[in-house]
């Protein structure tokens, strides 16, 4: 018969431990305390432009937010009222050529560099120029696209803003698409392969589909950039005081699309106006009611880029998580 089991004794009974507290009188504990207090310092004094400027803008420009502000245009000098809603549609149709044209060509070029053949040459000296282009002065895409497409052209329009802009969003979406294609996991990779898939196929159906979060993050951010340029816009689309198509027009549209083509074809080809050239223009006019609006269309423009950063860090964390 078994006899019953003795209970364990604790080896450390009766032995007078310290305790296991921080406490300040500790050199370490207290040199732990004094850089987490400075760092936390330094982070909020890095934060403190961000805030300040946000706040500036909300008591300067929140002021004249108004439905007019996104319906009306912008005024003649030393008059009253009117808006920036053209320019709202400027800078989203300009920067919107600029996607149609940078997001196909960064998502292919990426391809490449991350699926055929990456370790080349070429998919080298490629890669070393895209990383030359993200530091590029955006006057110097505006001079490029002004001798490009204004000169070819012969006049200011949304389509040569549209090209400028896109000179500086194709190397981040093309790095950025190339990160997150790498990013997949090569078992995907390897079990589409084993299914018989061609190349093609496993690029277009197993490792597209899978890296359009990562993809679609790096888009977020060249739209954001894209969206208050500046510089490229005075040398390619100028301003205009007119919308780009008029609600009569834009009605036609609908019910007349032959023959409204031809106006939207023409409403492009003119100088356009954009909310980063407007800000530009009014911040040094004598009009109080212009500065005004400069600082309503600056308050509009930074939460625009806002959102869209926030969007792009979202979709990048969920699919981290993911």
């Amino acid at each position: 018969m078994s006899s019953p089991a003795q209970p364990i004794s604790d080896p450390f009974e009766g032995v007078d431990l310290p305790k296991l507290e921080k406490s300040l009188q500790s050199p370490r504990a207290l040199f732990s305390a004094l850089m987490s207090l400075f760092t936390g310092g330094l982070t909020l004094l890095a934060a403190l432009p961000l805030f300040s400027v946000l706040g500036l803008l909300l008591w300067r420009g929140g002021k004249r937010l108004s439905l007019e502000l996104f319906t009306g245009t912008p005024p003649a000098a030393f008059a009253v009222g009117g808006g920036f809603g053209n320019a709202i549609l400027g800078t989203l149709v300009m920067v919107g050529i600029a996607a149609l044209i940078s997001i196909p060509f960064g998502v292919l070029a990426a391809v490449f560099l991350a699926e055929f053949n990456p370790e080349s040459k070429t998919a080298s000296a490629v890669r070393f120029c895209a990383k030359l282009l993200t530091g590029l002065p955006s006057i110097l895409a505006g001079v490029f696209a002004y001798a490009a497409v204004v000169l070819a052209t012969g006049g200011f329009s949304a389509p040569a803003g549209g090209v400028a802009l896109a000179m500086l969003m194709l190397p981040t979406v093309m790095l950025t698409a190339e990160e997150a294609i790498r990013m997949v996991p090569q078992r995907m990779k390897e079990a589409a392969i084993g299914m018989g898939c061609t190349p093609t196929q496993v690029v277009g159906r197993v490792m597209l589909p899978t890296a359009v979060p990562g993809i679609l993050t790096g888009v977020m951010l060249a739209v954001a950039r894209a969206a208050g340029e500046t510089a490229p816009l005075i040398f390619t689309a100028q301003f205009s005081n007119n919308w780009l198509m008029s609600q009569r027009q834009v009605g036609l549209l609908f019910t007349q699309p032959a023959s409204s083509l031809s106006r939207v074809k023409d409403a492009l080809m003119e100088p356009t106006a954009s909310l980063a050239v407007l800000i530009y223009n009014f911040a040094g006019m004598p009009s109080e009611n212009q500065i005004e609006l400069a600082w309503a269309a600056s308050l509009v423009l930074v939460l625009l880029v806002l959102v869209l950063n926030i969007l792009g860090q979202t979709i990048s964390n969920r699919a981290k998580k993911g």
